[in-house]
C-alpha cells in the first residue's frame, strides 16, 4: 500500500469515517476489558475489607522492587508508543519503527521480570493449586489473596503478550509504508490497547504490592 494514497475500505465513505468507526470499536472493546478487570478489583476490595490483616500479610510476599521496575517499564513503554504515533503524524517512518520495536521490547522485559517473580513465588510456595505451604490462622484468607493476584496478573500478562505481537505487526507495517499522517488508524487503536495494559497495571501495583507496606 502506498503511504501517499491511503486506502479506505469500501463500506466507508472516507478515511475519517473509517477512523471514527475503528476508534469507536476499540473503545467499546476496551470498555469490556475494563469491566473484566473491574470485577477482579471489586472482588479484591471486598475481600480486603473482610480480611485486612490476611491481605496485608500476604502482600508482603510480593516483590516491591520488581513490581516498581515493572511499573517503570510499562510507563516508559506508553511514552515510546505515543512518540511513535507522533512521528508518523509528522511524516516519519524510521524513528516510528524503532520506537514501536522499543515498546515491544519493553513489553517483553515486563513479561520476563514478572516471570522471575513467579519463579520466586514458586520457591516460596505461595502459588495456590501448584505449590502452597502457608500455615497459620490466616492461611486460607492469604490463599484467596494469592488466587486473586495470580488470576489478575496472569490475564494482564496475556494482554501484554498480545500487545507485543500487535506492536511488532505495526512496526512491520510502518516500515512498509502502510501509514501516513492522514491514515494511521490501526496504529492509533493499537496504542489505545497498549495504554489500557499500562492503566490496568497502575491499579494492580498499589493494590497487590503496597497494601501490606503502608
Amino acid at each position: 500500500m502506498n503511504a501517499s494514497a491511503p486506502r479506505t475500505a469500501e463500506q466507508f465513505d472516507d478515511a475519517a469515517q473509517q477512523r471514527d468507526a475503528a476508534t469507536l470499536g476499540m473503545w467499546a472493546f476496551l470498555a469490556t476489558e475494563v469491566l473484566f478487570f473491574g470485577v477482579l478489583f471489586a472482588a479484591y476490595t471486598v475481600c480486603r475489607v473482610l480480611w485486612p490483616d490476611a491481605f496485608a500479610s500476604a502482600s508482603r510476599h510480593t516483590d516491591l522492587t520488581l513490581g516498581g521496575i515493572e511499573t517503570g517499564v510499562l510507563l516508559t513503554s506508553s511514552f515510546t508508543v505515543a512518540l511513535a504515533i507522533r512521528d508518523v503524524q509528522l511524516g516519519g517512518r524510521r524513528l516510528a519503527v524503532f520506537l514501536l520495536c522499543s515498546t515491544a521490547a519493553l513489553g517483553v522485559a515486563f513479561l520476563v521480570i514478572h516471570g522471575l517473580e513467579y519463579y520466586d513465588d514458586y520457591k516460596a510456595a505461595v502459588i495456590p493449586g501448584i505449590r502452597y505451604e502457608e500455615v497459620g490462622g490466616l492461611a486460607s484468607q492469604q490463599r484467596l489473596f494469592f488466587f486473586l493476584y495470580y488470576v489478575t496478573t496472569a490475564f494482564h500478562g496475556l494482554h501484554v503478550a498480545i500487545g507485543v505481537a500487535l506492536l511488532l505487526v505495526m512496526a512491520v507495517r510502518t516500515r512498509q509504508g502502510d501509514f501516513c499522517p492522514e491514515s494511521h488508524t490501526s496504529l492509533e487503536v493499537t496504542a489505545l490497547y497498549w495504554h489500557l495494559v499500562d492503566i490496568v497495571w497502575i491499579f494492580v501495583f498499589p493494590l497487590y504490592y503496597q497494601v501490606g507496606r503502608a
